[in-house]
């Protein structure tokens, strides 16, 4: 009834407690890897799941092609990170409710519950943050963006679920921030390609209302202010230590660092008198 989707690259921290969480719940898994060089195989194979791996582009060209040749013919389809894990009570909501959910229903929202060293960040605005993870084969597609896609459902109703799935990424900072330093690239990109428009119609980053308010604040300013607001008037400061480097490192130093690119990527283009675009590709080494 549920096939499982996990997009992997060098996940042998994660993928065992991920697989864990969902034992006996999708009657298939299919894990489609970029590559890894760690026991991320090992893992897989020792469960069982469908192990492919294809050159990484964003989450959704993955995930894409995933839905569109790997034959999918279960009613539903679940899609989680290998970082990502289901709470028991999930786990029993999904098993107790999957053949009783309205026909009329074709998505499946989940709530998400972010822990960072061991802390479960409930201020700040961030939970829940709910997140449509599971929905019927061929009633939703993935938005075809660089940064923030998000499964749409086509048609139908979506149902919200009372349990949680947790994000908990057990990596090292230095791991988080090599991460976070390429996402402010691409983060960069889809916003300077709202002003210059050099991305193909496919990959231009939809504006959501409260992210158009974001952008047209000035550069840098932007950044502290979302700390503030969500440090202070949304009370991150609740959630002690791990809070405060979490809300600092994400909802400022990122955004900074990704304001600090969208500067340099102009003043370069300007001195240079060179497109935006062509900068991006010769001194950021990107392909688009």
């Amino acid at each position: 009834m549920i096939t499982l989707i996990i997009l992997t690259y060098n996940e042998e921290l994660h993928l065992q407690r991920c697989l864990e969480s969902v034992k006996n719940l999708a009657e298939r898994i299919i894990i489609v890897d970029s590559f890894s060089t760690d026991r991320t195989f090992e893992i897989a194979q020792n469960h069982g799941v469908k192990f492919l791996q294809r050159k990484f582009i964003n989450q959704a060209d993955q995930l894409n092609w995933a839905l569109e040749n790997l034959n999918i013919d279960t009613e539903w389809i679940l899609r989680l990170d290998a970082d990502e894990y289901l709470t028991p009570e999930l786990y029993k909501e999904i098993n107790d409710r999957i053949k009783t959910i309205p026909h009329n229903v074709n998505g499946i929202v989940f709530k998400l519950r972010v822990y960072f060293m061991g802390k479960w960040i409930k201020n700040g605005g961030y939970y829940p943050m709910k997140l449509l993870r599971m929905w019927r084969n061929g009633k939703a597609s993935i938005d075809n963006k660089m940064m923030d896609e998000r499964m749409n459902v086509l048609s139908g109703e979506i149902l919200e679920f009372n349990h949680d799935l947790v994000d908990e990424n057990l990596s090292t900072l230095v791991h988080w921030t090599d991460k976070h330093n390429n996402y402010s690239t691409r983060e960069a990109i889809v916003r300077l390609d709202a002003k210059y428009k050099f991305l193909n119609e496919t990959e231009q980053l939809v504006h959501k209302s409260n992210k158009q308010f974001y952008l047209k604040l000035p550069l840098f300013f932007r950044a502290l202010f979302y700390f503030c607001f969500r440090f202070f008037l949304k009370r991150g400061f609740l959630d002690g230590k791990q809070g405060l480097i979490w809300h600092f490192l994400q909802g400022f130093w990122y955004q900074f660092l990704v304001d600090a690119k969208i500067f340099q990527i102009e003043y370069l283009a300007k001195k240079e008198n060179k497109t935006v675009k062509q900068i991006i590709e010769e001194k950021f080494n990107f392909k688009f």
